[in-house]
């Protein structure tokens, strides 16, 4: 999942709009990998979770993420058509799409956040991507979702992201975070946004948004934002290092299969 609207693509959205994961909801009340504590003291970046990040330039999930923008293109292109026109839309994914941009836009902060959340948590049914394509970690664009109805975390995330930017919220305020669900060990993918210097997750698994402050028992692995696919640093200060387990590794040359892990 770097961030897949590239610019030609949102150069087209301009010009025409002038500019749940699959599973029930995972509890988020238990303690979390990093303590309250610990996790102020480690703050130091504008990214969700104020851990440090590097930008990838290869792997499995940058290119996953490059084949996603470029689908992306047509996604912009049919929206932008059926904006200018919408009763000779032929879409009816578009337009679905669309609606749920318009609501987004009536409203401001999070009450923006919230209502593209809530809505898209309700048009898409969470469905693993193994009973919907016969096959693991298909990443899909908004209007292939849309089209079918049905998708996993990657799938809303992607769609929020896109909801989000159409409805007038900076791409320096929008990322998607791919995580380590510590408690069932699986990987989950999520929007973030930032308000008023504080990131919120609006998650497939929940109506309701927390903060990252407040996310429990997950670990960030991956940030996708303007500046494509990055890796977060192990998020372990040298006072507490004796204290955390080592990390899962990753084989970052391997494709990421976050669809097929994550609920």
């Amino acid at each position: 999942m770097g961030v897949f609207i590239i610019a030609r693509a949102w150069r087209s959205v301009a010009l025409a709009f002038g500019l749940i994961c699959f599973g029930p909801a995972a509890s988020l009340n238990a303690g979390t990998l990093i303590s309250p504590g610990t996790f102020n003291m480690m703050r130091k970046s504008a990214e969700p979770f104020g851990l440090l990040a590097i930008k990838l330039s290869a792997g499995g999930l940058n290119d996953k993420w490059n084949g996603v923008e470029r689908k992306l293109e047509d996604d912009m292109v049919q929206l932008a058509l059926c904006d200018g026109d919408r009763e000779r839309c032929v879409s009816p994914a578009a337009l679905q799409f669309l609606a749920i941009v318009d609501s987004g836009r009536t409203r401001d902060g999070r009450a923006r956040f919230g209502e593209i959340n809530r809505a898209i948590n309700l048009a898409v049914k969470a469905t693993s991507d193994m009973a919907q394509h016969g096959q693991p970690d298909v990443w899909s664009t908004p209007l292939a979702t849309f089209t079918s109805g049905a998708g996993d975390c990657e799938d809303y995330a992607i769609a929020k992201f896109v909801a989000l930017r159409m409805a007038g919220i900076s791409p320096e305020d929008l990322r998607i975070v791919v995580l380590r669900d510590q408690i069932h060990g699986e990987d989950h993918a999520a929007v973030l946004a930032r308000l008023d210097g504080h990131w919120l997750m609006l998650d497939n698994r929940r109506m309701a948004m927390i903060e990252d402050v407040d996310v429990r028992n997950h670990r960030p692995l991956f940030v996708i934002g303007d500046e494509g696919v990055m890796r977060y640093e192990e998020p372990v200060p040298i006072a507490a290092r004796q204290d955390f387990a080592p990390a899962t590794p990753v084989n970052f040359a391997a494709p990421v299969d976050v669809a097929s892990r994550a609920n």
